[in-house]
């Protein structure tokens, strides 16, 4: 380790940018930001990943009539998570 580092060269911002993606501030409930840090923390991904995955699919089921059939679906998919251990 040095004892000084040279930073007139360095640049502020984000690290890496990524392409396809915007940076915004948002506010959530706590309880909302710590069940997406919890199942991100078992699962292995990234909190945000995991939400922007629940936006895609509340986007997406927005476009879907709401049939008994779906309805069903929705249910079972909703039940599949209770009983599981965190």
């Amino acid at each position: 380790m040095e004892k000084e580092y040279d930073f007139t060269k360095g640049k502020r911002g984000a690290v890496v940018r990524q392409p396809g993606k915007t940076r915004i501030t948002i506010y959530l409930d706590n309880d909302v930001i710590d069940a997406f840090r919890a199942k991100a923390e078992s699962s292995g991904q990234g909190y945000q990943t995991l939400i922007n995955d629940a936006l895609r699919r509340a986007l997406a089921l927005a476009d879907v009539p709401l049939t008994e059939a779906r309805l069903r679906e929705v249910i079972r998919e909703e039940l599949s998570g209770y009983g599981e251990e965190s």
